[in-house]
């Protein structure tokens, strides 16, 4: 019975694997992956479009602490079916990409709306 049961349970764990790795990393745990490809999961408290500042960014900051910022160039907005501020504030997010250290502050640069999944779709 006992040989039965291990493999069975390995099996189980093994197919949950996948769906843990895919969820992602929290955002304070970002800064540990600069320059590598990841996948960030946290809550955006702040989505700010910067009209006046060069380059006129997005940005979503995920966390209270502002501990890892999702930046999206003024010329990807109209990649976006809705402002990317509007589709995504407030909202539980994970996205996809390369980390970089801007500032002492993990970041990621998004350039197309596949790159971001929110947890309930946007409207």
């Amino acid at each position: 019975m006992k040989k039965i049961v291990t493999p069975l349970v390995l099996l189980v764990l093994l197919g949950f694997l996948p769906r843990a790795q895919a969820q992602g990393i929290a955002p304070e745990e970002a800064g540990k992956y600069i320059g590598k490809q990841q996948t960030v999961c946290g809550k955006v408290f702040k989505a700010f479009y910067a009209t006046r500042a060069k380059g006129e960014p997005t940005l979503l900051d995920l966390g209270r602490s502002h501990l890892f910022t999702v930046l999206i160039w003024g010329e990807d907005r109209n990649k976006f079916e809705k402002p990317p501020e509007t589709l995504y504030g407030g909202k539980q997010i994970c996205v996809t990409g390369i980390i970089k250290n801007y500032r002492g502050r993990p970041e990621m640069i998004v350039r197309a709306p596949s790159q971001i999944k929110a947890e309930d779709p946007p409207r």
